[in-house]
């Protein structure tokens, strides 16, 4: 259906499962088994990412602002999900029984998605990642004082009195609230929005719906996320190249057991 150009009617949307941690392990499971069918696709949309951060922290460095690498490493993983949209059509068709396509094929349904409510969504996640960066800017300046905001070369040092230390406990405590709220809006609509047709705004409530529905499920889930997401990004955030692969992969199984008639 992610072939088709014009738009049609929403797409009616089936009853939510009540999911277990079963799910979690069946769906990492399956994000593993998808990886290892189309390696190189994983790979190649996990250099954007690795790519991407490697500029965002050259540039800090250039512009002698490394202390901004503390909020963007925080924020910087709110934005995966969009990054992994073209994993979740790998696996779609993988589960499909479509073991024959090309990397372009995948770039055309993406390409594709300009059309439908992807857009609109990435947008969400953007200017999200944004004001995350605005707010954390605004704490620095809080806790640290204009002449920190000043001498930002010195600022590692700042880091390490007690105000410092004071906010990021402060920082690291909104950070997670963001990528709470954030995950709760995007677990399930992003691979909602690429299979069905249906509107941004009711896809991240549905979305919404299948946290409240399976609330110690999803939040196990989005706190495994986070922990593998971080301990990737650790070394030069090399190990991205396995862990985004595998963890978009998997959301989209996810996705597909949060409701009764797509469970697997």
């Amino acid at each position: 259906m992610n072939d088709r150009v014009q738009l049609e009617g929403p797409s009616p949307l089936p009853p939510l499962a009540k999911m277990g941690l079963g799910d979690i392990w069946a769906a990492l499971g399956a994000g593993w088994r998808d990886f290892r069918q189309k390696p190189m696709m994983g790979l190649f949309f996990a250099h954007i990412y690795v790519v991407g951060g490697w500029l965002i922290y050259g540039s800090l460095s250039i512009l002698d602002m490394g202390w901004l690498a503390i909020p963007i490493t925080v924020g910087f993983p709110l934005i995966g999900p969009f990054l992994a949209v073209g994993l979740y059509e790998v696996s779609r068709r993988l589960e499909a029984g479509d073991r024959d396509f090309r990397r372009n094929d995948i770039f055309s349904v993406i390409w594709r998605q300009r059309l439908r409510q992807l857009p609109s969504m990435a947008w969400v996640i953007i200017v999200y990642f944004l004001f995350w960066s605005f707010f954390a800017h605004m704490l620095f300046a809080l806790f640290m004082g204009p002449s920190a905001l000043m001498n930002v070369t010195s600022s590692y040092a700042y880091l390490l009195q007690p105000e410092g230390l004071i906010m990021l406990l402060v920082g690291s405590g909104f950070g997670a609230v963001f990528a709470l709220v954030l995950f709760c809006l995007t677990v399930i609509s992003l691979p909602l929005l690429l299979d069905k047709e249906v509107d941004f705004v009711t896809a991240m409530l549905k979305s919404i719906a299948v946290v409240k529905a399976n609330p110690k499920v999803m939040l196990i889930w989005g706190a495994l996320i986070a922990s593998l997401t971080f301990l990737a990004m650790l070394p030069a955030l090399l190990g991205l190249f396995l862990v985004l692969p595998v963890l978009g992969h998997a959301s989209w199984h996810i996705y597909r057991r949060a409701f009764v008639h797509e469970a697997i």
